[in-house]
């Protein structure tokens, strides 16, 4: 069996893991896990948090060269590491190159490593099975880092007309909207305004999670004929959801982005088709016993 960079793979055993920082809460191990007994392999997905470690963003390159040594299949890769990484890999894919941003890797037997990106497809297998109908004449993408660089991708594939990309920082908004067909960047201050004209709301920010609570957007601007999508997962359900969906709004909360990037980052470990519904449904089952 081949994966899909083209090695072979041998699936009785699989050693990937996760590289960030504070990434004890995340989910994403379990989920690998799991999947993995049901396919009957021997996987293993370690936890490689950079605060444990005492190392920086900068020094990704050091953990890659430990996970070669140690005979690891891929590593995922989270907040800070997504672009830091880049100097250190042998090749990207296409949408990897595009987006600037690596949330795989895949590690072949012969070491090289190739990073690609599953946020943006994990996103928009999300967005068509939990919002199907959802109009996407003009969307608004609030934040533009990692996250939004990847659900912005994940809408210009989905053949949305407008994208209204907004930003704390105002620099790194521009030069994302500047590398996407139909994009235009304002600043915050306009948030009110964008969103009066606008069919739905991606939110891909921190702001929501237990480190970072409160709404990033107020809820006055949460208009019923909007739609709205979290990327943030934990918790479930964050300030943003919890306000639209009290307002009538239809809402897609980051529970499947994080589902469909470990669906297909799995695929890219192993070379195995993952059973995506058995995911959700441990994803589910997860989600209600974790704290």
């Amino acid at each position: 069996m081949r994966s899909p960079n083209g090695a072979v793979v041998t699936t009785s055993r699989v050693l990937v893991g996760l590289v960030g920082s504070g990434i004890g809460p995340s989910l994403t191990p379990a989920l690998h896990e799991r999947e993995g007994d049901a396919q009957g392999m021997r996987y293993l997905y370690q936890r490689l948090d950079l605060d444990e470690l005492g190392l920086g963003a900068g020094e990704v390159g050091r953990v890659l060269d430990a996970a070669r040594l140690a005979g690891f299949r891929g590593l995922n890769l989270t907040h800070p590491v997504k672009q830091t990484v880049l100097p250190h890999l042998d090749g990207l894919s296409a949408d990897a190159a595009a987006l600037g941003a690596v949330n795989t890797v895949v590690l072949s037997p012969d070491g090289r490593a190739t990073g690609d990106n599953t946020d943006w497809s994990g996103f928009a297998t999300a967005l068509r099975r939990g919002l199907p109908d959802a109009a996407l004449e003009h969307v608004v993408v609030l934040g533009a880092g990692g996250a939004g660089a990847a659900v912005a991708h994940a809408l210009v594939r989905l053949g949305v007309g407008h994208l209204t990309v907004v930003d704390a920082d105002p620099g790194r908004a521009t030069a994302l909207a500047a590398g996407l067909p139909s994009a235009a960047a304002v600043p915050v201050a306009a948030l009110a305004t964008v969103l009066a004209a606008a069919d739905g709301l991606v939110h891909a920010t921190p702001t929501g999670m237990r480190a970072h609570p409160g709404s990033p957007v107020p809820a006055e601007l949460l208009d019923p004929r909007l739609w709205v999508a979290d990327v943030v997962y934990r918790p479930l359900e964050t300030e943003l959801v919890r306000a639209a969906r009290a307002r009538g709004l239809r809402v897609l909360d980051g529970g499947g982005m994080a589902v469909f990037q470990a669906v297909d980052a799995f695929r890219l470990f192993t070379g195995v088709e993952p059973d995506a519904d058995r995911m959700l449904a441990h994803f589910a089952e997860l989600v209600a016993v974790s704290p």
